[in-house]
């Protein structure tokens, strides 16, 4: 039995999520400063920029999250690969190199919680139930679900326009029901959804934080000629068509 203090009772902590196993706290203001420093944290925390960390409550679900992701842990947390043989171990090597993730992400059960390393990036709480069971994510995106949530690879519909836009050939893909946790760039307040029926959506940059499954992804020329991609002066843009969700960054980010 363990207790923790001056953690989620600390006066400079507030909890602005929680899904699933997942709890999502934010330090008001860094206080750990040194005076060379303090004049820039305090504006940082001004303008929104502060620590956040995921708390995994295992005693609700056994949880895996990305390689080198955990900071402490306390109970009777046990870390494993997660690798059921070797085939599932090749699986994951080469969805790893493909989607740019780690290729063994751990898996933490038993009781207990696993903290996860603070980060300055907004941490989203995904309820896969509301992106059809399946959500494809953006390149480096991903921090933590749900052990019993399944990991793919999919693929882009295009191969040459993807190269040609400089976007990468393959997404990971979470899969069934459960709670995921990502790191975003922006915060969800800002975040635009679009909910597309038989309709398309076109992005000119890496704007595209997550989207269904169902969407049918390229990569293709703004105009439907070279000439008029040049006159619009757009290029290639990202393409989701068909029926689901993206959720988007207001603005382009570095992914």
């Amino acid at each position: 039995m363990f207790k923790v203090m001056n953690f989620f009772q600390n006066d400079d902590v507030d909890v602005i999520g929680q899904m699933g196993p997942f709890t999502v706290i934010q330090w008001k203001r860094d206080i750990s400063v040194g005076y060379s420093s303090a004049q820039h944290e305090w504006f940082a925390s001004q303008m929104n920029v502060r620590r956040r960390q995921v708390v995994c409550d295992l005693n609700k679900s056994p949880v895996v999250v990305q390689a080198g992701a955990m900071q402490w842990m306390a109970g009777d947390a046990n870390a494993t690969t997660g690798v059921k043989g070797v085939g599932d171990f090749l699986g994951k090597a080469m969805r790893g190199a493909a989607t740019k993730e780690s290729a063994i992400k751990p898996e933490y059960t038993g009781t207990g919680i696993v903290v996860l390393e603070p980060t300055y990036k907004y941490l989203i709480l995904l309820d896969l139930a509301k992106w059809g069971g399946s959500v494809v994510l953006d390149d480096g995106l991903f921090l933590a679900c749900e052990s019993h949530i399944e990991h793919r690879t999919v693929a882009r519909s295009n191969f040459s326009s993807a190269i040609a836009g400089g976007e990468g050939l393959f997404n990971l893909s979470l899969n069934g029901t459960g709670t995921a946790v990502i790191e975003s760039p922006c915060p969800l307040e800002e975040c635009i959804i679009v909910d597309l029926k038989d309709d398309v959506l076109k992005i000119d940059g890496n704007m595209a934080l997550a989207w269904t499954s169902s969407l049918n992804f390229t990569v293709e020329r703004s105009g439907k000629t070279l000439l008029g991609s040049a006159a619009s002066g757009e290029g290639l843009v990202n393409v989701y068509r068909g029926s689901g969700r993206v959720m988007m960054s207001p603005v382009a980010y570095a992914g």
